[in-house]
């Protein structure tokens, strides 16, 4: 089992699943003859639980993504991190698995709880070493006790037995989701253990885990020169929105985030009324059905808060934030754009492939292989999908160029979007680049369950992914010219730059 907290340079994931899925719909059916829309078949249940099917043929065998409409940007400030530390809680087991003795062990878990919830107050308090040291012995020998009656890695080892493979989960900034591929015969296994994760969950070691993830906050971020860039330049891009806040939380935050902001997101948010289940493979949608409604069917639904997030302003002139670390130079530029579905994200689209995509791509062509300012250069989308996100360009000076030098080196290409047309030549080049790129996807059973899962929740129907590339075909010359002079200016821009600071 591995959990992640999904924040990082890559593209959105969004924008990968129109990838993935194109890739299958073009190599499973030349000529359209595959009809994708008749073969999902969905359901939902009473309680709100949203079910996708796409039965195909092959391998005995079905992957299965759930997706809870969550992420960092539900959270509030003073409890960053709480998505991802939930996350984390949930392969930790119910009152049936992950115990040896519930009886036995439940005492000692509510011992560990007070006890951790003491020392968190005190530090927040401020108090004197010894009080806290006797409060850290205190609960590291309750720990002790509990743990006794502990069965760890339950899941792993559970679905592994029962020839489950890619298991794991990941939060984002706007979902958390949780996969496992399986034999179909253990549908009904699958079925039991993820309801009983929503109905019974045991939120067990939650001080220790804590620990865990402060700990991977500082290998990822603090002392990762990348990550600390990354997570600067979001939070100098965002001055509103939590789309600036780190997935994995600040660490003032985790130090003393509280299990009972655990227990209150867990029931407000992993609910059946926010959740999307897509089931993929050889598992026939009647017996998906039957077996899903059994076991989800009688949770039951809650209603939702109201998602209101602060609108980020516009940002009315350009901003940098520096890094020094002793490592290499680098950089990230992003500017502030509009999300699915506003038709200028397709065109958006269109000139990443433009700019970045392959050798012959504008700013690989000039940057690295022509004026060799650059090691490399790439363009991206970040951090989410959901609300406003950001275009990114992101390159390595050649040294002796400076970032100073790439900079400029990209300005002359972002300028000339602006007032030269791409030629048609080009602009069908870029097109057909873009399928062919999805053909050779050849994505498999969980690529396209992540696909339905995923646009289901953000674009509230996945059959909007069945419309993504004729949008991208219908883009002009023209709109790449209005959309790179309306979004790709400096009074956009946020200029994040790692300096190299010898130690």
């Amino acid at each position: 089992m591995g959990n992640t907290s999904s924040d990082g340079p890559p593209r959105s994931r969004f924008h990968t699943a129109v990838l993935i899925f194109l890739a299958v719909l073009a190599v499973a059916a030349p000529a359209r003859a595959f009809d994708l829309e008749s073969r999902v078949k969905e359901f939902t249940l009473d309680n709100g639980l949203k079910v996708l099917v796409l039965e195909r043929a092959g391998s005995p065998t079905f992957a299965a993504h759930i997706s809870f409409k969550v992420g960092s940007v539900e959270e509030s400030s003073g409890h960053t991190g709480a998505a991802h530390m939930l996350e984390h809680m949930l392969f930790k087991g119910t009152t049936s698995l992950g115990t040896l003795d519930w009886r036995k062990e439940r005492p000692l878990l509510d011992k560990v709880n007070r006890l951790g919830d003491a020392l968190d107050k005190a530090r927040l308090r401020g108090e004197n070493a010894d009080a806290l040291k006797k409060l850290e012995a205190e609960l590291a020998a309750a720990q002790a006790e509990q743990k006794t009656y502990i069965e760890s890695e339950v899941y792993s080892r559970l679905y592994q037995a029962e020839g489950g493979v890619g298991f794991n989960a990941g939060t984002s900034k706007d979902t958390t989701n949780y996969i496992i591929r399986l034999p179909v015969e253990k549908l009904r296994l699958w079925a039991e253990i993820e309801s009983q994760r929503l109905k019974d969950a045991v939120f067990r070691e939650y001080y220790s885990e804590r620990d865990v993830v402060r700990e991977e906050r500082r290998s990822s971020y603090e002392n990762q020169p990348s990550g600390k860039l990354y997570e600067r330049f979001l939070a100098a891009a965002f001055i509103a929105h939590p789309y600036g806040w780190p997935i994995i939380g600040w660490e003032s935050d985790l130090a003393t985030l509280p299990l009972s902001e655990m227990e209150r997101f867990y029931k407000t948010w992993y609910v059946p009324n926010n959740t999307v289940i897509a089931i993929v493979g050889a598992a026939p949608f009647d017996e998906v059905k039957n077996v899903v409604t059994r076991h989800f069917g009688a949770i039951p639904a809650k209603p939702l808060p109201d998602r209101v997030v602060t609108s980020e302003p516009a940002q009315g002139g350009e901003r940098r934030v520096t890094v020094e670390s002793d490592a290499n130079p680098t950089f990230m530029m992003g500017f502030h754009k509009p999300t699915w579905p506003d038709r200028d994200d397709q065109v958006f689209e269109v000139i990443h492939n433009l700019l970045a995509d392959g050798r012959s791509s504008r700013l690989k062509k000039s940057l690295v292989y022509e004026r060799k300012v650059a090691v490399s250069v790439e363009t991206w989308e970040a951090p989410g999908s959901r609300y406003p996100n950001l275009f990114v360009v992101s390159g390595d000076p050649r040294l002796p160029h400076t970032v100073a030098d790439v900079e400029r080196a990209v300005w002359d290409e972002l300028e000339k979007l602006k007032r030269e047309p791409v030629s048609e030549r080009e602009l069908t080049k870029v097109i057909n680049n873009i399928e062919a790129d999805l053909i050779r996807g050849m994505a498999s059973d969980y690529g396209m369950a992540r696909l339905l899962a995923s646009y289901q929740q953000i674009a509230g129907d996945w059959r909007e992914a069945l419309r993504a590339i004729e949008k991208v075909k219908s883009v002009t010359a023209a709109d790449i010219m209005r959309v790179a002079t309306t979004y790709l200016t400096r009074g956009n821009m946020t200029m994040a730059t790692l300096t190299q600071v010898k130690k």
